[in-house]
């Protein structure tokens, strides 16, 4: 019995790939066994990738539904929240209008019980007036109630100016001179306050004021009559003389 010698055949890498790009699909066609054998192999394989695309697939379109989803719930609270603040807005608006209306509430009840204080200072002063005229009040105490308002509304302080006149340029005969005084923002108001005024009142007071600006060197911006009791032609001489008159401290716009 002899024993041949074998020899060792040794192919390359690229001489496999050749033989298999070459001869493979041949022996695939001839040979059905080997056909079905690299079919199985093929489908083996590909099924583990179809698989794993099936799966990231599903797990895409899972995360599409949750993206919708969540979308969906945003914008359903987003919804809610504007209706929420809109509630809100509302509540607040009615809250705004409510404190308005009671805030024009307030002001016209102040507005009213001005109107009254007024009617009744005006009454007050209307039965001093009579009371000082007759007797029964005496002319100072009406004069201080009257200083005691103004001081009150606009607030400034009324000065009692008293300086005696020698010459008796103001009474005929030397005498005390008296009048009301008030400074305000370097102006000179002179506020000459009676029960009630007649021409010769009138005349008297603007030599009380000549005497004033001669003696202090100083000239009166405004003269105010306040006299609840005015005759006509105290009246008419007041305007000439460029003096201001008022029946009430109320009736003034401003000092």
């Amino acid at each position: 019995m002899s024993i041949r010698n074998k020899k060792k055949i040794i192919i390359t890498d690229e001489e496999l790939k050749y033989i298999i790009a070459k001869r493979l699909p041949k022996l695939i066609k001839k040979e059905p066994l080997l056909r079905e054998y690299i079919s199985g192999i093929v489908e083996y394989k590909f099924a583990d990738r179809r698989k794993t695309e099936d799966q990231i697939k599903a797990i895409l379109e899972e995360l599409k539904l949750l993206r919708i989803d969540s979308e969906k719930r945003f914008n359903e609270q987003n919804k809610r929240i504007e209706e929420q603040n809109k509630r809100i807005e509302e509540q607040n608006k009615r809250i705004e209008e409510q404190n308005k209306r009671i805030e024009e509430q307030n002001k016209r009840i102040e507005e009213i019980l001005k109107e009254i204080r007024e009617l009744r200072r005006k009454y007050d002063v209307g039965i001093g007036s009579i009371g000082a005229r007759w007797g029964i009040m005496a002319e100072t105490s009406f004069r201080d109630a009257i200083k005691g308002i103004l001081e009150e509304d606009f607030p400034v302080k009324v000065e009692r100016y008293l300086k005696f006149d020698n010459e008796g340029n103001v009474f005929g005969k030397p005498d005390q001179v008296e009048l009301d005084v008030i400074i305000k923002d370097g102006k000179i108001i002179i506020a000459e306050i009676k029960s009630s005024m007649s021409k010769a009142d009138v005349f008297i007071l603007k030599k009380k004021i000549d005497f004033y600006e001669k003696k202090e060197k100083k000239k009166a911006n405004r003269v105010l009559i306040i006299s609840p009791m005015v005759d006509q032609k105290a009246w008419e001489l007041a305007k000439e003389l460029g003096f201001e008159v008022y029946s009430y401290p109320e009736d003034i716009n401003k000092i």
